[in-house]
């Protein structure tokens, strides 16, 4: 929400404090606490958001072929618990938590990537990364499912379906066992920006219909100067 300089970064073992935000594992689980500005309207948010995963995975994979960006299922299936006192927000339902790692700019090495999060009947997770890579044109996909207890196996994916662009024209795609049609949809996009969308669609893998989180990320259009120009206007910075 805002970058921040190294005076304003705190960590230990257990606890990582980022400005007035911070983020603590205890024995329940991951506690946020959320105290920012929004940008660029200034309005408050602040509030607590716990979450409580099923298990933790040590899980790793490689994005590229250098293996220079790593993806993690840190919690993959999990609870979350959601108060905010501003704006007053709260709800719960079903978590994911992971982390993306890298020792370049993601601009080196990608040019798009499409990533999906899909909760299935079983209490598993399916987690599908679709990246399409500077060195590697055909692209690399990674097809993830994870039981309750957290152990992983692979899962073959169906083919490529094109969505309907984003506001801002970036082209997203998604894997689903349906035929091109209205069954594979966005059913609501939450994000839209020049570079990056979030968003609800419905699609069926491994079987079963899901209604998946989605994200699509142009890190073409990222690296380009006239949206680098824009990045202050939605992430102040601060020492």
């Amino acid at each position: 929400m805002t970058e921040r300089g190294q005076r304003h970064v705190q960590r230990s073992a257990s606890r990582l404090a980022i400005g007035p935000s911070a983020l603590e594992w205890g024995d329940g689980g991951l506690t946020i606490a959320i105290d920012e500005w929004a940008n660029p309207v200034p309005r408050r948010v602040r509030g607590t958001v716990r979450l409580r995963p099923g298990a933790l995975t040590d899980y790793v994979a490689a994005l590229d072929p250098r293996s220079r960006h790593r993806w993690g299922p840190i919690a993959p299936c999990a609870r979350v618990e959601v108060c905010l006192e501003q704006p007053a927000l709260r709800w719960q339902g079903h978590a994911y938590l992971d982390s993306n790692e890298g020792d370049e700019p993601i601009t080196e090495a990608f040019t798009t990537w499409d990533w999906m999060r899909a909760p299935l009947p079983d209490g598993s997770t399916l987690v599908v990364y679709d990246v399409h890579g500077q060195e590697e044109r055909e692209g690399r996909l990674i097809g993830t499912r994870f039981a309750a207890d957290g152990s992983a196996s692979a899962v073959e994916l169906p083919p490529r379906q094109s969505l309907a662009p984003t506001g801002w024209r970036v082209r997203r795609g998604v894997r689903s066992e349906c035929p091109p049609g209205p069954q594979t949809t966005v059913v609501r996009t939450l994000e839209d920006t020049p570079f990056y969308a979030r968003s609800l669609v419905r699609t069926r893998l491994a079987g079963h219909d899901v209604l998946a989180m989605h994200e699509t990320l142009s890190a073409t259009r990222f690296g380009s100067r006239w949206v680098q120009a824009l990045l202050p206007w939605r992430m102040p910075r601060r020492g």
